[in-house]
């Protein structure tokens, strides 16, 4: 089995953080990259995300992700695949918590409302106010404000999606303070975390979407990619019960995506020649992705939950209210500072202004901003179910 760990990060050559710190006090056996994992999991913004929309809104069911149970099981499936390629795992971990930890309430229905209340002072973007967050609004330490992560893992979280040529205003921001080399591709641990992100949702929004009887599995399975494990798992269980089959599918879905991006993994790195991290991040590419026919079939998935789930006209009156909720309270908050609390005061600069209602509103939890909306503005009228 071909290892990389000539390409992985490595925790003694970090290049740092932003901020020089005195590691006089207690902090235990931990290199960078674990302190990076553990700084993200004590976060107030991490345990926010327990209450934030993943696809239904998190108030309806028990059973239901929500954004703090996707990222664990991101991050679960992200071990793996860093741990069989030989890359470092614990920045693999870190990144795949902290990947969402930007998102706003109700998910990308409330990511939408503050994108189009923000229009006038440079909109929303999850992904840069997932840096924002760590890199300024957290404030845990006595010195410095944020998280102080290390530079890969900053970068891990800016760039997992490939390099970004368009930087909003929170993303330029933070490059400007400790430069992130935005054009450059991130990582082999930061490119795993981002495909653990698409095997993650495109499977277990399957499993809470037949939990809702949004989805109907056999029309799933008309998916040839579903269709070869559902019927597998009948050849293997014969007789095994509806729920049962369903589980066992979303299990089976994700090892074959796992293996997948193992084996086009190692034949990209091979293919081109890497042979260091410098040249991962000069590669024109990224070097871990699923193969050519793999990749097809998951485009394929993605449409079909697109279609049949999170634009399901079931769906849409939340979707609608969810909208209505965010874009009144920005509304509100924006006429009126001081309806925010004291240390949310917003500063004289409009611009500023607007971008702090914003970091407040994006900090909101699911059940937060609907209390908030009811106080401050009026009913919230969410569909029992949903």
């Amino acid at each position: 089995m071909t290892l990389l760990r000539h390409l992985a990060a490595e925790p003694s050559r970090s290049r740092g953080r932003a901020y020089p710190e005195d590691d006089s006090g207690p902090r235990g056996p931990r290199d960078a990259f674990q302190r990076d994992r553990d700084r993200i999991i004590h976060s107030v913004a991490f345990r926010r995300l327990r209450h934030k929309t993943q696809v239904f809104v998190a108030p309806d069911g028990d059973h239901y992700r929500v954004r703090l149970t996707h990222s664990i099981e991101v991050a679960q499936i992200g071990r793996t695949i860093a741990r069989a390629l030989g890359l470092n795992e614990d920045l693999t971990e870190a990144l795949c918590l902290a990947h969402d930890l930007g998102h706003p309430p109700f998910g990308h229905a409330g990511e939408d409302a503050l994108t189009e209340a923000l229009a006038d002072v440079g909109g929303f973007d999850h992904n840069a106010h997932s840096i924002r967050l760590v890199t300024r609004l957290e404030t845990p330490y006595p010195t410095f404000d944020g998280l102080n992560l290390s530079w890969e893992a900053l970068e891990g979280l800016a760039k997992h999606n490939g390099p970004v040529v368009d930087p909003g205003w929170a993303m330029r921001e933070a490059d400007r303070a400790f430069d992130l080399e935005l054009e450059t591709w991130p990582s082999l641990e930061a490119q795993v975390a981002a495909i653990a992100d698409d095997i993650a949702y495109d499977n277990h929004d399957i499993d809470d979407g037949l939990r809702a009887g949004i989805l109907d599995v056999e029309a799933l399975a008309e998916l040839p990619f579903v269709a070869a494990h559902w019927n597998d798992i009948a050849s293997r269980h014969p007789g095994l019960s509806l729920e049962r089959r369903q589980r066992a599918l979303v299990r089976d879905q994700i090892g074959t995506m796992v293996g997948d991006v193992l084996d086009e993994t190692r034949r990209r790195v091979r293919d081109s020649g890497v042979g260091s991290l410098d040249e991962v991040r000069a590669a024109k590419r990224s070097l871990v992705g699923f193969s050519t026919d793999l990749a097809s079939q998951e485009r394929s998935l993605k449409t079909y939950l697109y279609r049949n789930l999170y634009n399901a006209a079931v769906l849409q009156p939340v979707r609608c209210e969810a909208q209505r909720v965010v874009g009144n309270l920005a509304r509100v908050y924006s006429k009126d500072s001081s309806l925010l609390p004291e240390n949310w005061q917003c500063p004289d600069d409009p611009v500023a202004a607007g971008r702090q209602v914003g970091d407040f509103i994006a900090g909101m939890t699911d059940p937060f901003a609907i209390a908030r909306h009811r106080e401050l503005v009026g009913p919230v009228e969410l569909p029992d179910r949903f």
